[in-house]
């Protein structure tokens, strides 16, 4: 329970503020600033949640704006949290950038916008889809305020009644990022997957869906064997749609869906992998120049092809005079990030691919 939210400038001087509750005084917020520089200098690093004199302090940095809550009671700081990261989402959603010029731009609808979040300093709306369907950026100078709509009073905050489709359709993605940790030998030191799956929904209605997963938890519950073909997945996060008691019994993902695009849950897999693209190379040093020999190896099978591979090599940041020989693909030189990029637009498995790049050094 939040019982002032504040936007600052990088020097902390309120841009935007709003007491929900009346406990604690304005004034409180210029500690903020001076706090955070001290938590900063011990600890070599902004901390999120910081306390003085009984008041705690709550912050989320967007580019040059910092979001802030405070509170005196005991309340609980991810919900507070997690309510300024979406804050910060609707801010982008309706001025395309959260930054103190689009602040300054709009002072009216940003109020609005707090007055409907958050009540009494409890979370409220934070959907903006549903924001947008009566809360618009000229809001501020119609005298006829336009009716909230339903799903403000509903259950179903993030979807609206009254949805129709003359033809009802569901697209699922499933997109898997791999993060690798491997030696000059080869050998993996860590590895993990960061998976996500998104849905467009264009359905008819007030549709209750339901999705199951391999999941090892599941199988070890129900007595089932999963012959291998179980995961486990840690750090789960689901959209607020997802009724968390049915996934914590059965383990069942059953929801009603937002109209359109989101992201129904994120996860992260603790997997022993090798790598797709294993990549070694050799650099050898001379008086003005430095050589690179590097070799693509596809780790995956002969039928599966891997489209648009892109290989970074770092360099030195005085290098000049690329020149590259390569197998397959294109190569270029890319000053601004000291490093080279090799775009292979089809890596087919257990192919090899070479490549030898040339660059100039400043002689001395």
């Amino acid at each position: 329970m939040a019982s002032s939210v504040f936007l600052l400038d990088l020097k902390g001087k309120p841009l935007i503020a709003r007491d929900y509750r009346g406990d604690i005084p304005l004034s409180a917020i210029d500690r903020f600033m001076p706090l955070l520089q001290l938590r900063e200098d011990e600890e070599g690093t902004s901390l999120p949640v910081m306390t003085e004199n009984g008041v705690t302090y709550l912050h989320l940095r967007q580019k040059d704006v910092y979001l802030v809550a405070l509170t005196r009671k005991n309340a609980n700081a991810m919900t507070l949290l997690q309510f300024l990261h979406h804050l910060a989402k609707v801010f982008t959603d309706y001025f395309n950038a959260l930054e103190e010029e689009s602040i300054r731009d709009n002072f009216v609808i940003i109020y609005e916008l707090l007055d409907e979040m958050m009540d009494y300093g409890v979370p409220q709306i934070t959907e903006p889809k549903i924001l947008h369907e009566y809360i618009t950026q000229e809001s501020h100078i119609l005298e006829i305020m336009p009716r909230p709509p339903l799903a403000v009073t509903n259950a179903v905050s993030w979807r609206s009644e009254g949805i129709s489709y003359r033809k009802n359709e569901v697209f699922l993605d499933v997109v898997e990022s791999i993060n690798m940790l491997v030696n000059p030998t080869g050998s993996v030191l860590s590895s993990d997957i960061q998976g996500a799956v998104k849905m467009k929904v264009y359905l008819s209605g007030m549709p209750e869906l339901r999705l199951g997963l391999n999941d090892k938890v599941m199988f070890e519950s129900t007595g089932r064997s999963a012959k291998g073909k179980a995961v486990e997945m840690e750090d789960i996060r689901f959209h607020q749609c997802v009724r968390l008691s049915k996934f914590e019994s059965d383990r069942t993902i059953s929801f009603i869906p937002p109209d359109g695009e989101f992201e129904l849950m994120s996860y992260r897999l603790n997997s022993q992998l090798k790598p797709l693209v294993l990549c070694e190379s050799v650099v050898e040093s001379h008086r003005g120049r430095i050589e690179y020999m590097v070799k693509a190896k596809a780790q995956f099978k002969h039928r599966s092809t891997a489209n648009n591979v892109e290989i970074e090599v770092p360099v030195p940041s005085d290098a000049d005079s690329p020149r590259f020989k390569s197998t397959v693909g294109s190569v270029r030189y890319s000053p601004e990030r000291a490093a080279f990029v090799w775009k292979i637009k089809q890596f087919q498995g257990g192919k090899e691919a070479l490549l030898r790049a040339h660059f100039g050094l400043p002689s001395i």
